[in-house]
This record gives C-alpha cells, sequence and structure tokens, in this order.
C-alpha cells in the first residue's frame, strides 16, 4: 500500500533549521576571529576638536588734548610764588642748620643768639615780599588762595621770634622745641599751598 505524505510543503520546515545554522556559524567565526586577533569590536567615538577662533578688534577711538593758554599775568603770579617756594626753603634750611649747631654746642650762646635775630629780618623780608604784588584782582580763586600764603607767612615770622625768645628763655629748650616744630609746620603747609595753586591753576 502506497503511503503519501501528508504536509503538502515540506521543505518549510527544513528552511528554518538552515538559517538558524547560518547564524549560529556565522557569530562563532566572528567572536573566533575576533579572539584570535585580539581586535576591539566596541564602537568607537570620533572625537572632534572644537577650534576657537579670537577676534581682535582694533581700537580706533581717537584722544585730542586741549591746552589751555594761561593769561601773562596769571603765569607770572604763578612764577613769583615758586620763587617764594623756594626762598622758603632756604629760610627753613639755615633754621635748622643754626639750630642744631646750638644743640650740637658747636655755635657759642651769642653766636646762636645774633643768628636766630637774622631769622626774625629774613622772616619778615619774606612776609613782605609774599604780600606783594600778589595775583590779578581778575582772578577771585587766586585772590583767596593768596590771603592764606599771607597768614601762613605770617606764622613763619612769628615761629621765628619765638624761636629766639626760646632760645634766650631760662628752660631747658622746650620753648624753642615747640617754636621749631610750628616753624617746620607753618613751613610745609606754606609750600603745600603753593603747590596746590600751581596745580589748580594749571589744570584748569
Amino acid at each position: 500500500m502506497e503511503t503519501f505524505n501528508q504536509d503538502p510543503k515540506p521543505g518549510r520546515l527544513v528552511l528554518p533549521l538552515v538559517l538558524v545554522g547560518m547564524i549560529a556559524t556565522t557569530y562563532t567565526f566572528v567572536n573566533r576571529v575576533a579572539t584570535n586577533n585580539d581586535l576591539d569590536l566596541s564602537v568607537s567615538e570620533e572625537e572632534v576638536a572644537v577650534v576657537e577662533e579670537e577676534t581682535v578688534v582694533e581700537d580706533t577711538t581717537t584722544t585730542s588734548t586741549t591746552t589751555t593758554t594761561l593769561p601773562d599775568e596769571v603765569v607770572t603770579y604763578l612764577e613769583e610764588i615758586q620763587g617764594e617756594k623756594v626762598q622758603s626753603d632756604e629760610l627753613g634750611q639755615k633754621v635748622l642748620e643754626a639750630n642744631q649747631k646750638w644743640d650740637d654746642e658747636i655755635s657759642t650762646y651769642q653766636e646762636a643768639k645774633d643768628e636766630f635775630a637774622n631769622f626774625i629780618e629774613d622772616a619778615d623780608q619774606f612776609q613782605s615780599t609774599v604780600s606783594e604784588p600778589g595775583p590779578p584782582n581778575t582772578f577771585a580763586s587766586l585772590v583767596t588762595s593768596h590771603e592764606e600764603l599771607k597768614v601762613l607767612a605770617n606764622l613763619i615770622y612769628e615761629d621765628t621770634k619765638e624761636l629766639l625768645e626760646g632760645l634766650t628763655s631760662s628752660d631747658t629748650g622746650e620753648r624753642r622745641a615747640a617754636a621749631l616744630d610750628s616753624f617746620n609746620k607753618n613751613l610745609a603747609q606754606f609750600q603745600q599751598k603753593i603747590d596746590e595753586i600751581i596745580a589748580a591753576t594749571t589744570s584748569s
């Protein structure tokens, strides 16, 4: 009796088996090749270098300077007080030197007394020089500042008189030391005031 295959398409069972076999063979082959050759099958990321471009911006700004021309009478006044500053410095140096010589017992009492008396005359002449002629009356700020210079010049004059009184005093030098300290401070203020006047006038 003849036996018939009841499945009309027997090949459909074979095809899946073939595919499974091919996949298994391929996987085994790839793994073997990677293992034998020490290959890294991981996905590598490509590094992307970012280059920052620096942009240089040129500064085309121009600076302009303005020169202010001072009136001749103002220039003359500034030259005068600059000269008075030099005179005040010279007077201060002479006073300090004479006082130091007395402290060091280089000068005799009479020599020191004569020198200190001469300082009074020098300071009196100095304050007269500062008082006249002064700045132009049309510049109120200079007139006001000059009044301060006159006050300081007078204080310097009074300090020189006190220095002599301190020298001839019966104390142990305290009065003379106090007078010298006042003299130095007033002299420094006088010179500073001149610097301020010149700076304010030339910068305006």
